[in-house]
């Protein structure tokens, strides 16, 4: 067992590799790299030399390549010497103003430029100021040496693994002011139970407690998986998939410094969110908090986009299993009767007619029956939201668990063993609950893990439909917008959760069927 899970592993996680290596080279090699300046007004506003540099910089940004500017070189350069501000700027300035000149390339710093970026691989380029056909500059044409370094699929990956899993630490805030850096237990103020509280790590709240599902939540250990550079504007993705959505959910607070008195007020601030201020702390913070943990996000009234797709997905699920199964046993049992007739017709109907069209029928009938809500923001009642998207994404479910139910239970049939329990004497009912059906669901156990772990990914078509905030859309509409992170986070996201699923199904396949051995003794198999 050992043996065979730790082979499954390495052999699944080399697949995740390979799979993340292939998508980075479609993304990042195999398409124009252009294409994310399409709806970008910003690009569009700029022109010569200054949409040049905006490029580069966005590029950088995106994960293309890595760029240095001349400029940014020597400013560096005369700030370690000068320090901040620059106490004489003479040197500096010449420096800086080197590259307009005609004589730019026998300037000391620009060579020191030149040697150290072109020893490490960085590829030159010199972008000319604009002139008129006089030869003199135009006004606010300015000229750029740059330094620019591709990256290479191999060391964008490993960019990207090494940040993928981080851990705060004391010692993370970078800031002299900072004197006092401890992880330490705390009775938490705000929960009325205790809490993991850092000073030096980003967040100040570790670990704690709230009335939210799942009741204990942790800043400690963060999950990489990239920023959303188009979709989201420079959020990260893990944050716009697990952050609560809907409206502001205020209550009444104190402040920590107005901790032990009777100062409440209504906000909506999540003080559990707290994170080291890298600014200036303003006169009014400095009277509402103790230290510089004064950046929070909001506690809202909704469920996160993956929690929304979870709460849909795993209903249908259950409805699927707990409908599917028995009217796949009852058509087995009543095979070429009408019950079995019934089953078929609504198998074919389900599996042939496309997505939308049923989901609208549905949907109309939902509406205009029961009076349930279209739209997902529309609901003034939010728990009826999730009845119309729950019974659409059911449907399929429900035929596809009827259709294999009940024909590996028609091939069971005719086994031996049925032949046997006959001859017993055992009744009919007994046969088929016990014996044919438990056999013919062996071959939908392993399917188990895969049913309920899918369910994070959300519903593409459904979610479209019924305009749920869910993670279904994030992939299509990353494609279409040209979100590099998020293409690459959704394809760790998926990838992760199908391994999952496969080796998950292979554990509960073993503990469900004796004749199935994961040990790689001679004997074990099926």
């Amino acid at each position: 067992m050992r043996k065979y899970m730790l082979k499954r592993i390495l052999f699944s996680l080399f697949s995740l590799l390979v799979v993340v290596m292939v998508v980075m080279v479609l993304v990042y090699s195999l398409i124009q790299r252009n294409v994310i300046f399409q709806t970008d007004d910003t690009w569009n506003k700029k022109s010569n030399n200054d949409r040049v540099i905006y490029e580069y910089t966005q590029y950088q940004k995106y994960g293309y390549l890595t760029w240095v500017d001349y400029t940014t070189f020597v400013k560096n350069k005369y700030e370690a010497i000068l320090g901040p501000g620059y106490s004489t700027e003479k040197d500096y300035t010449t420096a800086k103003n080197a590259v307009q000149n005609s004589d730019w390339a026998e300037n000391e710093d620009v060579q020191e430029f030149i040697n150290t970026y072109g020893n490490k691989g960085y590829k030159l380029r010199y972008l000319e100021p604009m002139k008129y056909k006089s030869g003199k500059t135009k006004p606010g044409g300015t000229g750029y040496l740059i330094a620019i370094q591709e990256k290479n699929v191999v060391y964008r990956l490993w960019d990207y693994l090494r940040t993928f899993i981080t851990a705060e630490n004391k010692n993370m805030v970078k800031d002299p002011e900072l004197t006092e850096r401890y992880v330490r237990f705390e009775k938490d103020p705000y929960s009325g139970l205790f809490a993991i509280v850092g000073s030096g790590t980003q967040h100040k709240y570790l670990l704690y407690f709230d009335g939210r599902f799942p009741f204990i939540h942790q800043n400690w250990l963060h999950l990489n998986l990239g920023t959303s550079y188009t979709t989201y504007r420079g959020q990260e993705i893990t944050s716009v998939i697990t952050a609560p959505t809907g409206e502001l959910k205020t209550s009444r607070q104190q402040y920590p410094n107005m901790l032990g008195t009777d100062e409440y007020v209504d906000t909506a601030i999540d003080f559990h969110s707290l994170s080291y201020n890298t600014g200036i702390v303003s006169e009014v913070e400095k009277q509402q908090f103790p230290d510089k943990y004064t950046v929070y996000t909001y506690k809202r009234s909704g469920l996160s986009m993956i929690e929304n797709s979870f709460v849909i997905g795993l209903i249908a699920t259950a409805i699927a299993y707990a409908l599917g199964l028995p009217l796949g046993m009852l058509n087995a049992r009543r095979k070429d009767k009408l019950a079995d007739k019934l089953g078929n017709i609504y198998i074919i109907f389900i599996m042939s007619v496309p997505s939308l069209a049923y989901i609208f029928m549905f949907a109309a009938l939902g509406t205009t029956l029961f009076h349930l809500p279209y739209k997902f923001a529309n609901a003034e009642v939010k728990a009826l939201a999730y009845i119309l998207p729950t019974i659409s994404l059911s449907l399929p479910s429900i035929g596809s668990l009827m259709k294999w139910m009940r024909r590996y239970m028609i091939d069971q049939m005719n086994s031996d063993y049925v032949k046997f329990a006959r001859a017993e004497g055992l009744s009919e009912k007994e046969i088929y609950n016990v014996h044919i059906s438990k056999n013919a669901f062996i071959y939908l156990v392993h399917g188990i893990p895969a049913s309920i772990l899918g369910c994070l990914t959300g519903a593409i078509i459904t979610e479209t439909a019924y305009s749920v905030p869910g993670v279904g859309r994030l992939l299509t509409r990353a494609i279409n917008t040209h979100d590099n992170g998020v293409i690459v986070a959704c394809t760790v996201f998926y990838t992760s959760l199908s391994i999952i699923s496969l080796i998950l199904g292979d554990l509960l396949l073993a503990k469900y069927d004796p004749r199935i051995s994961l040990s790689s003794e001679k004997g074990g198999g099926r």
